[in-house]
């Protein structure tokens, strides 16, 4: 057999890692639109098949900050591929399941699977790339994470109505192997680090502080368990991540490396940067359902009107660089992120008189401005970390953004929520979804006190910008 081949093209490399990235973020969006058909199939209640949302997130919380270890333990690129088989082979339990008990177990096993392939396949980029490729790969490597969420809640309706909700996982079948057969045959192995002994006290704080948070947080207000359980998982979900930043803190080598976040360039992405991806994050949830409980438009058709952001989102990537290079990305995060707050909040102006040629328009205009404030953040947070601790970090970063996901989930049922128990109404009407639009757009704005604190200079070896030279 000949020996792989391999490539030093980061575009090449950053398309083939982004490839199974958007099969999972697609997958993590595809199943709310499935829900129904399941629970009928399944003969169970709708409300109570979310558990299969959850037990998934779950997973990925508890199991992505060990996946820096066991990259560096057992190499990345073998890790990379063994996630993929796990996700892909969960894919089918989860599209072969007969009963809610082996959902949820196929469900976890995929939440492992994911867990372990979005940080390590991030890992394996950053480690063949140099400084100066870091934005082109990280412009590729971002588009799963702009494109899934808009482009899943069509994709599941569509297969759920032609063949079945069964077929929502299916896909990820193809999708699966040729990602795999793409990374054995064009991305070579990078040299293993020594990741030390295993930090199984630390790890065993983060992941029940995880998975006790993001249990509290993704039952709050549904009715899937009683409410002393929904306050009580937060609150010891909040004892356990003090319990963990304390282990973390006294840690010669903990599991998850707090010292990252003094790396101003990381820190401020990943905090900052947590209250706008949160805010963000709201607009999947609440964009389709406003659009088919309040306009009336179908499934399909609320579908292609919120791929405007999409389009969006494609139509900004050659963009980045130019505009990185001319203002750095001190001012880029700084302007855009008031734009893009802005782009959220004005969705509380559509009310069913707009054209909907209008709404497509302003939701791909935001679209170019969440793009390009996702895209700087997340090629600034690896701009200057070094590359003994870029497992560290890249688990890190996986961590909170998956919580942020979460977070923006529960942001947009909230606001709801809380419109409706206001207005004493059973089902949610127009104000109420302008309320959880604002709310978005407001803790989006809040990450500007964070951007502030960047210097001017930040990333500027990356970005190519050389303005504060100049001025010095």
């Amino acid at each position: 057999m000949s020996p792989p081949a391999t490539t030093r093209d980061p575009r090449t490399v950053a398309a083939i890692v982004a490839s199974a990235l958007f099969m999972q973020n697609l997958d993590s969006s595809v199943v709310a639109t499935a829900l129904p058909a399941m629970a009928r199939d399944l003969g169970v209640d709708a409300v109570h098949l979310s558990v299969a949302i959850t037990s998934y997130l779950v997973a990925l919380c508890v199991f992505i900050p060990v996946s820096g270890w066991v990259a560096d333990r057992f190499g990345p690129r073998r890790v990379f591929m063994a996630a993929i088989i796990v996700f892909t082979v969960a894919s089918a339990l989860v599209g072969l399941s007969q009963g809610m008990g082996a959902l949820v177990a196929a469900r976890i096993l995929q939440g492992i699977g994911g867990a372990m392939m979005v940080p390590v396949g991030r890992l394996l980029l950053l480690r063949r790339v140099r400084k100066e490729e870091l934005l082109t790969a990280m412009t590729w490597l971002t588009m799963p994470a702009l494109l899934g969420p808009v482009c899943g809640p069509p994709l599941g309706g569509l297969l759920t109505d032609a063949v079945s909700w069964r077929a929502v996982f299916w896909i990820n079948l193809p999708v699966g192997a040729l990602g795999l057969l793409l990374v054995w045959r064009f991305i070579p192995e990078v040299e293993r680090q020594d990741p030390g002994p295993l930090d199984i006290k630390g790890l065993t704080l983060w992941g029940l502080a995880l998975a006790l948070l993001v249990t509290g947080l993704e039952t709050i207000g549904r009715g899937v368990v009683p409410g002393f359980v929904t306050a009580g998982a937060v609150v010891a979900g909040l004892m356990a991540s003090i319990a963990a930043v304390l282990h973390s803190r006294a840690s010669v080598r903990p599991a998850v490396d707090l010292s990252l976040l003094s790396i101003r360039s990381f820190g401020v992405p990943m905090v900052s940067g947590t209250l706008f991806r949160a805010g963000a994050g709201a607009v999947p949830f609440l964009l389709p359902l406003s659009l088919q409980l309040v306009f009336g438009l179908s499934a399909g058709g609320s579908g292609l009107v919120t791929f405007a952001t999409a389009l969006g989102a494609i139509l900004m990537k050659p963009m980045i660089r130019p505009l990185l290079r001319r203002f750095g990305f001190r001012r880029i995060l700084m302007v855009n992120v008031v734009l893009a707050a802005a782009g959220v909040a004005v969705c509380a102006a559509f009310t069913p008189s707009w054209p909907m040629a209008a709404i497509f328009a302003v939701l791909a205009l935001g679209g170019l401005s969440r793009s390009l404030q996702f895209t700087s953040m997340a090629t600034l947070s690896f701009a200057d970390v070094p590359q003994e601790k870029l497992a560290a970090a890249t688990a890190m970063s996986g961590t909170i953004q998956q919580f942020s996901v979460a977070l923006g989930v529960v942001l947009g049922s909230l606001s709801l929520e809380a419109g409706m128990w206001i207005s004493g109404q059973a089902t949610p009407q127009l104000w109420e979804f302008q309320l959880g639009f604002v709310i978005a757009g407001a803790l989006m704005l809040v990450s500007f006190l964070g951007v502030m604190r960047l210097p001017a200079d930040a990333g500027a070896r990356v970005s190519g910008h050389q303005g504060s030279a100049k001025r010095a």
